[in-house]
């Protein structure tokens, strides 16, 4: 598991590096492998029509 962090804060960065230190046992990671299958769509939303391709329709 690789947290992927987009944060504007510094706190935040700080909290997000912490991450990286974190080690889940097998238990942990077999409680979170059911809910991680519960992910649907995309975190951002589709950028292929950008601003200069609204402007030309």
């Amino acid at each position: 598991m690789v947290p992927i962090p987009g944060t504007r804060r510094p706190e935040r960065l700080l909290e997000n590096l912490a991450a990286a230190e974190l080690t889940l046992t097998s238990t942990e990671l077999a409680q979170l492998e059911p809910i991680a299958g519960n992910v649907l769509g995309d975190r951002y939303p589709d950028m292929t029509e950008t601003s200069s391709a609204r402007e030309n329709h």
